[in-house]
């Protein structure tokens, strides 16, 4: 098997998720949504059909920035695709947005930006799922967006936050969707402070300082639990 990955940034990676794949012999091939932002059409060259895992990562663009990464447009498109075909697809952060707008349902922005270490309430359909493993009682998650979307009319809600209700959504057995991150680790965080400091910057409240203290803190529990979820998760999927 070979899990297709879409990053839109280089340091927004599977992070953790990856040991759990290597550990398998399972080979990850990353798509860089930038090689398509001059020929978005070559997108659709991507089996949506396949077998193989496909996961979107996230990244500081908007699903309602078509207009200017025509890209997104072909995302959802594939997504489309797959979640008819019922082909195993995770979406993470800007990923279930495309997933949620895939499905019809409207992306916008949140009251506020959610960004940093919050406990996530895990619903009790989500408790029968692999999303076990994240509940606030085994970790605290990480959360970095501002923009929230709609629960999909087919979709069963797994996770919700103080600030944002819809926080994981799953469809069938193979689509789902997690506004927040599982995969991070302390050290690909770092990554993050450097690539995100205009958006931390410009955030009331949040701070590097402040991000690095709770990171040091929180990150190498999630690391475990985010490993535990995506090896519960992978297993499901892949056994269908």
């Amino acid at each position: 098997m070979i899990v297709n990955v879409i990053r839109h940034l280089v340091f927004e990676d599977l992070a953790s998720f990856t040991s759990v794949l290597q550990a398998k012999n399972i080979e990850i091939n990353y798509l860089e949504a930038a090689d398509f932002a001059l020929a978005p059409e070559n997108m659709a060259k991507i089996d949506a059909l396949s077998d193989d895992l496909l996961i979107i990562l996230g990244g500081p663009i908007s699903v309602n920035d078509g207009a200017m990464f025509p890209f997104i447009e072909a995302e959802i498109n594939l997504l489309k695709q797959r979640i008819t075909a019922d082909k195993p697809t995770l979406g993470i952060c800007l990923g279930a947005q495309l997933i949620a707008s895939a499905l019809g349902a409207n992306v916008y922005s949140g009251n506020d930006k959610e960004i940093g270490w919050y406990p996530l309430n895990i619903t009790e359909a989500g408790k029968q799922t692999a999303l076990r493993y994240l509940g606030a009682e085994h970790c605290s998650m990480l959360h970095w967006h501002g923009e929230t979307f709609d629960l999909p009319d087919e979709a069963v809600l797994l996770a919700s936050s103080e600030k944002y209700p819809n926080q994981a959504f799953s469809v069938g057995s193979n689509i789902l969707a997690l506004q927040f991150h599982p995969e991070i680790t302390q050290r690909s965080l770092e990554k993050w402070f450097i690539g995100h400091i205009g958006e931390i910057m410009q955030t009331e409240g949040i701070d590097v300082e402040r991000l690095r203290k709770d990171t040091h803190q929180y990150a190498n529990q999630l690391e475990m639990q985010g490993e535990l979820f995506f090896n519960s998760w992978f297993n499901e999927v892949s056994s269908i």
